[in-house]
């Protein structure tokens, strides 16, 4: 069953400088909000991401409002940057539309004690090495016929704990500084293809392809000392952004559960606007079986990023001949960006047991939630904001209006504005290698056309983005950071 909105539906009202409403009218269950300024905003204004906000808003069950973010664009059913919460009280849904492909993308920090003045010198030698170590871009993985299936289940249902303790990726410290512990709970293997395993077999400890990297950066401003100091950044020290998700095996975990959720829509004569919406009611069986594929996905994703972490420490001691402990190059966090997740909060002054979706936003807990590291605790949970390759990235901590307007829930990067085809004609023969090292950074990639797709430019100024989310509360800058070298997918 289709549903449809008239495109008079589509009119925003501000709220203020960085808010947006779309009231609701039928076939709407909740409002949409849009957080963006006046540039922000016409970007909004002319891709579909609007109408996909409210598209989300007519699904069953949903709470609060449809949300989209700053960096929101155009995707796969919801919008990238898009939230929502679905009550199974209500007849809440879950929607593979409302995660994604890559399912648990996510960025990971690291932090060391070294400046910049250490490294530059080492640039390129560990650059080189970094790419030597890490497998990047389309369908890259390790050789030697990857893991066998005890193994892989393990990843699926053990996550980062077991990486840790089975195999030595990293240390027993690292587990607080990951979102949910580097494990989702409920996790079955037996929920997930024969096709998906195989895909992701080999992948484990790879960045992939697309806007996926490793960024060698430093710390070039500090916005709040305090909080900066919590999360180990010093203006002038080097730090590592990972940027990956859950590989084939994710990708297919959402392919073969579309499928699924269409046929779920018929059986339970679901309403839809767009049939990229494919869901299933939270107590059904199709419900549960994607949401224990899906954890199983997120718990390769952070296992992908937890060896991908061990990799780059391990690059660093061969290029500056210290053990990575002496280094400092310690985990300051590393958070999700596609996830559905159940989660307690406020709705109508009572408490609620939600299913959250974010696609291409990030959890931002407040200071004092109970689920954050100790050492976070009074600052809030730290949320990773990466930028374009050319200039910058953010890092920024959870706030009591997020957990109270957005379900907890902030932007993810910059978001695109030109397409991957607009940007290869952009790019058209210019020495783009080179344009970067005359910017101090050292690229590598697995291909030319792939520098060319993640041109600077074709990305929104991340800072703008930031800014929003700065001033509109839902979170608050800590630091920035600039890159000195990339691997890109």
């Amino acid at each position: 069953m289709d549903t449809t909105l008239a495109p008079e539906t589509l009119e925003l009202t501000r709220l203020d400088d960085h808010r947006w409403l779309l009231p609701r009218r039928d076939p709407m269950r909740v409002d949409g909000i849009v957080y963006a300024d006046d540039r922000l905003i016409e970007d909004v204004r002319h891709d579909e991401s609007l109408r996909q906000v409210a598209n989300v808003a007519c699904l069953p069950g949903i709470v609060g409002r449809s949300i989209g973010m700053p960096d929101i664009h155009w995707g796969y059913g919801f919008p990238i940057g898009g939230v929502a919460a679905f009550d199974p009280e209500q007849g809440g849904v879950v929607s593979p539309g409302g995660v994604g492909y890559d399912i648990n993308c996510g960025v990971r920090l690291l932090r060391s004690d070294l400046t910049e003045a250490d490294v530059r010198p080492r640039l390129e030698p560990l650059m080189n090495q970094v790419m030597r170590d890490v497998p990047s871009g389309v369908g890259s993985h390790h050789r030697g016929g990857g893991l066998p299936d005890e193994a892989l289940e393990s990843v699926l249902t053990g996550g980062v704990p077991w990486a840790v303790e089975a195999r030595g990726w990293g240390v027993p410290a690292d587990l607080a500084r990951i979102e949910s512990g580097g494990v989702l709970p409920g996790a079955d293997p037996s929920r997930v293809s024969a096709r998906a395993m195989d895909r992701g077999r080999d992948q484990l400890g790879s960045v992939g392809s697309g806007n996926h990297f490793i960024e060698v950066g430093y710390v070039d401003r500090v916005f709040d000392e305090p909080a900066a100091a919590a999360l180990g950044l010093e203006e002038g020290t080097v730090t590592v952004l990972i940027h990956s998700g859950s590989r084939g095996l994710g990708h297919q975990v959402c392919t073969d559960y579309l499928e699924v959720m269409l046929d779920a829509v018929a059986e339970y004569g679901i309403a839809l606007p767009d049939r990229q919406l494919a869901c299933a009611p939270l107590d059904s069986p199709q419900a549960r079986d994607y949401l224990a594929a899906m954890a199983a996905a997120a718990n390769f994703a952070f296992v992908n990023r937890q060896r991908m972490a061990h990799l780059v420490r391990g690059a660093f001691e061969r290029v500056l001949e210290r053990r990575w402990e002496a280094l400092g190059l310690g985990l300051v966090y590393d958070v999700a960006h596609n996830n559905a997740k159940w989660e307690t909060h406020l709705v109508d002054g009572r408490e609620r047991r939600l299913c959250v979706h974010r696609k291409g936003a990030t959890r931002a807990f407040p200071p004092g939630h109970p689920d954050l590291d100790p050492r976070y605790a009074a600052v809030g949970q730290p949320v990773l904001i990466p930028g374009d390759m050319g200039r910058y990235s953010y890092v920024l901590v959870g706030t009591r209006r997020a957990f109270e307007e957005t379900f907890g829930s902030c932007c993810h990067g910059a978001g695109r504005r030109m397409s991957r085809t607009q940007a290869r004609k952009a790019a058209g023969s210019r020495a783009l290698k080179r344009e970067f090292r005359e910017r101090g950074i050292e690229v590598r990639a697995a291909s030319r056309a792939t520098i060319a797709e993640e041109l600077p430019e074709s990305y929104k100024d991340v800072a703008e983005v930031v800014e929003v989310v700065h001033r509109a509360g839902i979170g608050r800058k800590v630091a920035r950071l600039r890159p000195m070298g990339v691997l890109k997918g």
